[in-house]
């Protein structure tokens, strides 16, 4: 015998249904932190605060970026 059973419901009450635990506190702890940590790195990558960062190397930061830089791009480096 073959039975079809069609349930109209909210992915919260099939949750419920089936037993399975709310996450949505963990996830919402987890989006907040992932959020922070973005915007934190792209303070970090402002185009103010890598000068500030390499001006205090003087020119070797500037020389360690060319060098990282110009394999990736396929040019040569001088």
């Amino acid at each position: 015998m073959k039975m079809t059973v069609n349930m109209e419901c909210t992915p919260e009450e099939a949750r419920r249904f089936v037993g399975l635990p709310d996450v949505s506190p963990l996830n919402e702890m987890l989006v907040a932190e992932m959020t922070s940590r973005a915007q934190e790195n792209l303070r970090l990558m402002a185009p103010e605060a890598m000068m500030k960062s390499w001006m205090a190397f003087g020119g070797q930061a500037q020389d360690a970026f060319l060098k990282m830089m110009s394999p990736s791009s396929g040019g040569r480096s001088e």
